[in-house]
């Protein structure tokens, strides 16, 4: 087993519990700004819905465009965490595959093996993350033929989560070298900043449990306390796991590593020989893949029907929104998203790949908290199921929060975005704002066909 070097940007350090809580804030503000515009909306959907229903077309399409790198890209950094654990798991059971074909092309900190030795430089090397590539593409089939999602898989894929992070946090505290907490803010502040902007890569997917406004019974009662309740679960979860990762290890050895918790414990199983570790190991790995497995599933599901809807209001080509004729999923869409997470997959490294979906995430939770405040000013008597206690107060803290994590994010990670965005708009000028069901040219032939 392998993990990537150091690149030399700040971190957290120990600290990285302070970052989690940080993150854990920022996302309760926004939480309640996706929980009160889906309450606006009658129908089930995504941000994308959302703005397009409350604040037009244009807008519509820079969320539309940034879930399509938020989703594509957070599902890549997925796709090579899994490779990385299902490398974790030949090595487990003493099969060690030919390097090139399970590490990715770009390598920014290069990779050394376990004892530090070198095996790749910084840079690009002939290579390609053939299981990142894989699973991508064998969950494709699984979407392109159909799933339906059901409660009770779902849950047990939460309780084999929960379980192998309680297996690890538990096994793992006998193992704890308190002075691997000194320093504990090695960076200051700047590098707690820069590890909430990091590890804000974890907490996407919190939102969903916004969408649930209609169907609650009370949602301006129960809203608040899901998602606090969830992000409360999963913040306590996550610095138990932080705390503990720091404390077995030295937190330099973390760094860029697509696998971190197994193959810290997979060092520390060898220097103590413990065979309690190795077993740990084992079932942390299993528990990893499956719930990693369900989020891929989720993500490549809701990236295809983003492409669907915008296809269906004339913004892409048609082609995202056919249904196959058989499975009645929206096949070429799928099959295209596939294929776009499933090569950078196998090319990108982890790192690289969530710090871009964490601006694509964070500038989307930006637009959707300002969108809260416009249609409060514009449409105060709109009904709303669910209005944010405080006034403005959850929106603009939410917009305040964001663009302060965004700031811990590296320079090259926002050229790459503000490329990624002008590309959107000139294909939005050149195409879309043309073929859109609300344009001019739209609207003769539609009103011709009725």
């Amino acid at each position: 087993m392998h993990h990537a070097a150091t690149t030399g940007r700040p971190g957290a350090g120990p600290a990285l519990a302070v970052s989690l809580v940080l993150v854990a804030i920022v996302c309760g503000f926004t939480a309640l700004c996706y929980a009160e515009l889906a309450s606006m909306i009658p129908i089930a959907g995504s941000a994308y819905t959302y703005t397009y229903a409350t604040m037009g077309e244009l807008i519509a399409w820079i969320i539309g465009w940034d879930l399509i790198l938020e989703y594509a890209v957070s599902n890549m950094a997925v796709s090579v965490g899994f490779a990385a654990h299902m490398v974790a798991t030949f090595s487990w059971f003493g099969w060690h595959p030919t390097l090139r074909w399970i590490t990715p092309a770009y390598l920014p900190g290069g990779l050394t093996d376990l004892q530090g030795g070198v095996l790749y430089a910084p840079g690009w090397h002939f290579g390609f993350n053939v299981p990142a590539f894989l699973i991508v593409m064998l969950l494709t089939v699984v979407l392109v033929r159909g799933i339906r999602e059901s409660a009770e898989t779902n849950n047990v894929m939460v309780l084999l989560k929960i379980a192998a992070i309680l297996a690890f946090v538990f096994v793992g505290m006998r193992f704890i070298h308190p002075a691997n907490y000194h320093p504990f803010a090695p960076q200051g502040w700047p590098g707690v900043l820069t590890g909430g902007s990091i590890i804000f890569f974890t907490y996407i997917g919190f939102d969903s449990v916004s969408t649930a406004a209609e169907e609650a019974r009370n949602p301006q009662r129960d809203l608040p306390i899901g998602i606090i309740a969830t992000l409360i679960v999963c913040t306590l979860l996550y610095i138990a796991v932080a705390v503990v990762l720091t404390g077995i290890v030295p937190w330099q050895t973390l760094i860029d590593d697509a696998a971190p918790v197994v193959n810290s414990m997979s060092k520390l199983a060898g220097t103590t020989k413990s065979a309690l570790l190795h077993w740990t190991e084992l079932a942390v790995l299993f528990g990893a893949m499956m719930g990693m497995i369900s989020s891929l599933l989720v993500f490549q599901l809701g990236q295809a029907r983003v492409w669907f809807s915008m296809s269906r209001d004339g913004l892409l080509p048609t082609m995202f929104s056919r249904v196959h004729p058989r499975f009645r999923t929206p096949a070429t869409a799928t099959w295209i998203a596939g294929f776009l997470v499933g090569i950078p997959g196998g090319i990108l490294d982890i790192g690289t790949l969530s710090d871009l979906s964490n601006i694509g995430t964070l500038f989307a939770f930006v637009l959707v908290s300002i969108g809260v405040v416009i249609l409060r000013c514009k449409q105060p008597e709109r009904r709303r199921g669910f209005r944010a206690p405080g006034g403005i107060a959850a929106p603009v803290l939410s917009v305040v929060f964001c663009v302060l994590l965004m700031s811990g994010l590296p320079i090259l990670t926002w050229l790459r975005f503000f490329v990624w965005l002008i590309i959107g708009l000139t294909v939005y000028m050149l195409y879309s704002r043309h073929r859109s069901e609300f344009s001019p040219k739209s609207q003769p032939q539609r009103g011709g066909s009725v």
